[in-house]
């Protein structure tokens, strides 16, 4: 009797796990969209006729780590829950290894491309000629500060900054007075830092994944990694809160979503390793049987 009723709380604790994972995930799809909109509204202030495709590809590169990290997240999703327990040889293992090979290189355009932001923001070029920005109304220019991009016109230009020296941000047809100018430098140093967390998260989650698919299922590699693992989350959890103390709410609402959405893969993965165990205990049984 009891057996059956821990069956059946297993079962429910079961099904309740599998319809937050997929709150979850359906939650990530519509932050997704807030970041394609985000991009846009800020490539309409940054880019140009002469803007060149990968100009294009730099200003979308958020929309773009989505989608990939989405990818991945599948991908995790199917080797560590669905087909688990299937033998990953031939057309499977090369299909998946294939795509997530593909995913790396657009996370790691994302990386190049906030590292090149970075360093764009670095030097300290003035405007010249200028001392309140409506002297630039017909430039083309827009002004940013705190990611918010507002083009320069006869009707904003008064009421942006009250400083009397601004400066370029970046190679963009951008400008900002000095306090923003070293935000921007600030968010785009938060910006690299997290999608280089991820993707060691991303190669931790790899490595344990590799592992135990070769029938390891503990020992000093995997507990390294999973505390490892730990350590990257405690730095998202602090950029989130960063991003909070700047009004970014959808920053960071999609930090904690994220790491909610891998901690279902973590959960997977437990799961798995329990069936490791499991398996490899009653192999021993056996093994003492004979």
């Amino acid at each position: 009797m009891i057996a059956r009723l821990s069956s059946i709380s297993q079962s429910n604790l079961h099904k309740i796990q599998q319809t937050v994972k997929w709150i979850v995930y359906t939650l990530l799809i519509i932050n997704w969209g807030f970041y394609i909109y985000e991009d846009w509204d800020r490539a309409v202030h940054t880019l140009n006729d002469s803007s060149t495709l990968f100009d294009w590809a730099r200003e979308f590169a958020t929309s773009i780590d989505e989608s990939a990290w989405f990818i991945l997240l599948f991908m995790f999703e199917l080797q560590t829950y669905v087909l688990e327990d299937q033998d990953w040889q031939g057309w499977v293992a090369k299909t998946v290894h294939g795509v997530r090979l593909v995913c790396f290189v657009m996370i790691m355009h994302t990386v190049y491309a906030f590292a090149v932001t970075v360093i764009e923001y670095q030097p300290t070029v003035a405007v010249e000629n200028v001392s309140n920005l409506c002297d630039m109304t017909n430039d083309g220019v827009s002004y940013v500060y705190n990611l918010d991009y507002t083009e320069i016109n006869e009707q904003t230009c008064g009421e942006l900054s009250y400083e009397s020296a601004f400066y370029w941000v970046g190679n963009d047809p951008v400008v900002s007075d000095m306090p923003g100018l070293n935000l921007e430098r600030e968010l785009a140093w938060a910006d690299l830092v997290e999608v280089v967390t991820w993707l060691l998260i991303l190669l931790s989650i790899e490595f344990v994944v590799r592992l135990q698919e070769h029938g390891v299922s503990g020992g000093t590699m995997i507990s390294s990694a999973n505390w490892l693992k730990i350590f990257l989350y405690l730095i998202l959890f602090g950029l989130a809160v960063y991003w909070a103390t700047l009004s970014h709410w959808l920053y960071t609402w999609d930090t904690f979503v994220w790491i909610a959405g891998f901690a279902a893969i973590e959960m997977n993965i437990s799961e798995w390793r329990d069936e490791l165990l499991e398996e490899q205990l009653e192999a021993v049984a056996a093994g003492a049987k004979l």
